[in-house]
């Protein structure tokens, strides 16, 4: 009875490090198995299921004593954030050229877009307040570098069986009313590539499994610096072999999905880690760049590679299109320049006639989403100036920050962040091409913070 007494009134076991430490599933787990959730319909609403956990984690290790870093430079995240949530506001105005809808009718995609901003600061926040001994620098980049190969195997999906997908086991639990809508189908029904006619006759268009072609070939750009510094720190010359043949082969479903936007990124990429090596006194690129840019001309000249990107170059169908909507963001942007409309509108028919809208027969003849055709234009134009200066303030001043970390980390991290500037003009960033954005912004803050640089 004394022990029994004794040991009620010592009150709970102390806390231990153990006890107060993250684990590191909630960020490794949608990482390495996108493709099941891909598979079972959930895909991206991975993001904000598991930062419901990581939220908790954070709060509970706070509460243990254990301290909260912030990345650098989140006042300008915050004023982000605050922009999206106060440009709510707006939400019932219809700006001239554009459909007429109730605010309420606008809020459920204004909601899902603000619980996926919210789910991937949490991501990068506690991706940054990780530990080496909770999850490495090195096992992230690893993660971030499989996450590229999976984006070119679904390439290759996409090429050789563009018509596949199936019916997921959400998209099943899903009464048929809100399963049919184009927006719940976009988010629980997989599938590897998106049918266009671009170059005559419809072709298909990687996008497994990131759901559209666009945000695949802004994945890759995000992703493929990654892949190179996990076979920079690989041990002999198997992990070097490997990702050189990866990256050849990417090249033809890079090619396939004839994506300009991507093609720039590839080539802004390369641009600027030449440049950075230059910098670092490696000149050894300026002889390396040439050869490897004749092997790649060699190699388009001998396939029919060539031929796609002419053939793209050679017909701009988006153009007049992306100029359409650019114009009435500029304009949308006059109207509201300082938070905007809460969220993207739908154009009063096509860029020649309001009388010519989507239809069964011509889905893409009309209706266009103002904001739709890149981040920096919805930012524009759902949040305003206040929104737009938050995130590429953010952004900016992650590059500015850690711009003396020569680092493989530092060069791959600011590259990624290099070529989503270039990407907001014609990509938007949610969700996926974002949640890699913080992971980068993570890496290159926890690379500046947690002693030697990797």
């Amino acid at each position: 009875m004394t022990t029994v007494a004794a040991a009620a009134h010592a009150g709970p076991a102390p806390r231990t490090a153990k006890n107060r430490s993250l684990p590191s599933w909630p960020v490794a787990g949608p990482l390495l198995l996108y493709p099941l959730w891909w598979a079972l319909g959930l895909g991206v609403l991975i993001f904000p299921i598991t930062a419901a956990a990581m939220l908790f984690l954070l709060v509970r290790r706070r509460a243990a004593g254990r301290p909260l870093r912030m990345p650098p430079g989140f006042a300008w995240w915050a004023i982000f954030l605050i922009a999206v949530v106060v440009s709510i506001a707006a939400l019932g105005a219809d700006p001239a050229g554009t459909v007429p809808e109730r605010a309420t009718e606008r809020l459920v995609a204004v909601v899902y877009k603000l619980s996926m901003y919210v789910s991937l600061t949490v991501l990068l926040v506690y991706a940054g307040n990780l530990t080496e001994a909770e999850l490495s620098r090195r096992r992230l980049v690893r993660l971030l570098a499989g996450m590229f190969v999976l984006t070119v195997a679904g390439g290759l999906l996409g090429m050789v069986a563009g018509t596949f997908e199936f019916t997921s086991p959400v998209e099943w639990l899903l009464p048929s009313g809100v399963r049919n809508k184009g927006f719940v189908r976009s988010l629980v029904h997989p599938y590897a590539a998106q049918i266009m006619d671009l170059v005559g006759g419809e072709k298909p268009r990687p996008a497994a499994p990131w759901g559209y072609t666009n945000t695949w070939g802004n994945n890759f750009c995000l992703l493929a610096p990654w892949l190179l510094v996990a076979a920079w720190w690989g041990r002999g010359s198997g992990r070097k072999l490997l990702a050189v043949l990866c990256l050849a082969v990417s090249v033809v479903p890079a090619v396939a999905s004839l994506n300009r936007g991507l093609w720039i990124g590839v080539g802004l990429l390369i641009a600027y880690v030449a440049f950075r090596y230059v910098l670092a006194g490696r000149l050894w690129i300026l002889a390396a760049l040439p050869v490897a840019t004749a092997a790649l001309a060699v190699v388009m000249t001998a396939t029919p590679l060539a031929d796609t990107v002419q053939a793209r170059l050679d017909n701009g169908k988006s153009n007049g299109v992306r100029s359409f909507l650019i114009d009435k963001a500029l304009d949308g942007f006059t109207g509201s320049p300082v938070i905007g409309y809460g969220g993207t509108r739908n154009t009063l028919g096509g860029r020649n006639s309001i009388t010519v809208g989507e239809s069964a027969g011509c889905e893409r003849c009309g209706n266009f989403t103002v904001g739709g055709n890149g981040q920096f234009w919805q930012l524009i134009y759902a949040h305003g100036a206040a929104g737009a200066i938050g995130y590429l303030g953010f952004f900016g001043y992650g590059l500015w920050r850690f711009r003396r970390d020569r680092s493989p980390i530092g060069i791959a991290g600011s590259a990624a962040l290099v070529t989503s500037f270039s990407a907001m003009l014609w990509y938007n960033s949610l969700v996926t091409p974002l949640a890699f954005m913080v992971l980068a912004y993570a890496l290159l803050w926890r690379n500046a913070t947690d002693g030697e640089r990797a």
